[in-house]
This record gives C-alpha cells, structure tokens and sequence, in this order.
C-alpha cells in the first residue's frame, strides 16, 4: 500500500491533522476564555507552585500510564463518550476554580485519566489495537503532543519533531511491556517515558492553572478551562490517530512529505496574509 494515491478525503482528513497539530495553542484558548495572556503568567508563577504543578503533572501521568496498560481494553467506552468526558473533566475542573492550587494534586491525575480515556476512544475510532502496548504508549504520547507551541519551520513539522524525540523511548518501552507482560510502573524505561511526556504536558498544566488562579475566574469558570482543557487534547489526539491510520495505509515515509507538504503551504498562506 505504499505506493498507493492518497486519496482526496485522506488528504483532506490529513489537512485537517495537520491544522490541529502544527497549532496546538491552549494558551490562545485560555487568554481568549479569561481576558489576560494566562502564557506570561504561567511562566511567572512563583517556585513553589511551579513545583506543586511539576509534582501533579508527574502524578496524573503515572495514572494514565497505569490506566491505559491496564485497563484500556476491557473498559474503554463507546465513540459517543467525547462529550461525556468532556463534562466529567469540566465538573473536576470546578474543583479547581474553587479552591485553585490546593486541588491541583487531586484534580490533575483525575482530570488526565479521563482525558487519556477519551484519548483512548479517539485512537479505537481511528483503527488502533488497544491491546497493543504500542498504542497505549501513543495515548499517553498525545499529552507531549499537546504541551508544545506551534511549528514555524516548514520544512520539519513541530508535530514529528516531537515523535522523534520521544520514538526511541516509546518503542524501549512498548518492547518492555510485550517482552515482561507484567507492567511495573517503577521501570526505568517507563520513569522515562513519563518525565519526557511530562516536560511537555507541564507547560499546558501551568498555563491551565494560571487561568483557574485568576480572582475571576471562581467554580464556574474553573469548569470552562478544564473543558478548553481536554476539548484541546480531544483534537491533538484525532490529529495524531488519523496521521496513524494514514501511516498504515500509505506508508510512513510517504504520509510524513505529503504532512510536510501541507504544513509549508499553511505557513506560506499565513505569510501572505
């Protein structure tokens, strides 16, 4: 199939990948939600809560990590779930409004297992084994996906250039898996699995806090930020599954330059605009 033509609804199901994972802002979400540049006051908020969110960051990861190699299989709901994981994180969200930084190492790992269970029914969706310890892994993935600014360089694709950096450490980690058939959390190759991800995902974690921390923000729009919140992982992980599945079709090589084709004509247009 390597060879094959991509077809036009491929391609364009492809374009709209490649909108959603070269422009992967939360942080223009977010300033457009509260009314302030929530991405320079998260990168000024004092040690201690810098800290506190790299602790819950670290956390939520591991109970998704946990999640989504233990459970994801036998679990996993229908297609129609989107919405309701996108009400489940927007009432655990409220917690965060309300009582801000103190909810956090209670409100993350929550918030994240259900975003990695939407996750998980995007990645079914688009043809992925749940099974395989290969995709569990790419769920988890799709929280470093996020946590990144937009890419400005056409000729190599933000989006990939993080699958790269995370590629060796994912395939180490899913042969781990397959090879011990008994998932120890406390595994080197998974410790540093989660850190890689985590680097990312705390970037997204510190801008969401920043907009809850807000005097006016409050429960209710605590709630509105948890449902930006996973709306945006919500289309990362469609973009990254259906790269995938077109992967499985037309072949790795061939689906990466037609990606990076598509890529260099947005930012010529953005350019000329």
């Amino acid at each position: 199939m390597e060879s094959a033509q991509i077809t036009d609804d491929d391609r364009e199901g492809l374009r709209r990948a490649v909108r959603s994972l070269e422009h992967p802002s939360l942080a223009g979400r977010l300033t457009s939600l509260v009314g302030k540049p929530v991405e320079l006051i998260g990168a000024a908020l004092p040690a201690a809560a810098s800290k506190a969110i790299a602790s819950a960051t670290s956390k939520g990861l591991e109970a998704a990590l946990k999640v989504a190699l233990r459970t994801l299989p036998s679990s996993t709901s229908s297609g129609s779930s989107v919405l309701l994981h996108r009400a489940l994180a927007t009432a655990s969200g409220a917690a965060g409004g309300t009582f801000g930084l103190a909810a956090l190492p209670v409100e993350l790992p929550l918030s994240t297992v259900i975003m990695l269970r939407s996750i998980a029914d995007i990645a079914r969706s688009e043809g992925e084994d749940l099974k395989d310890p290969g995709t569990a892994l790419a769920c988890v993935e799709v929280f470093a996906l996020g946590g990144r600014a937009g890419s400005t360089d056409a000729s190599e694709s933000g989006y990939f250039a993080t699958r790269t950096v995370l590629a060796k450490t994912v395939t180490e980690a899913a042969r781990f898996i397959a090879e011990r058939g008994v998932v120890k959390e406390g595994a080197p190759v998974l410790l540093k699995f989660v850190s890689q991800v985590a680097a990312r995902f705390g970037v997204v974690v510190s801008q969401k806090v920043a907009a809850q921390a807000l005097p006016v923000v409050g429960a209710l729009g605590g709630a509105a930020v948890n449902y930006a919140f996973i709306e945006h992982f919500q289309e990362i992980a469609r973009g990254h599954f259906t790269v995938r599945r077109l992967e499985r079709l037309y072949g790795k090589e061939a689906i990466r330059a037609e990606y990076n084709v598509i890529s260099a004509q947005n930012v010529s247009f953005c350019k000329q605009r």
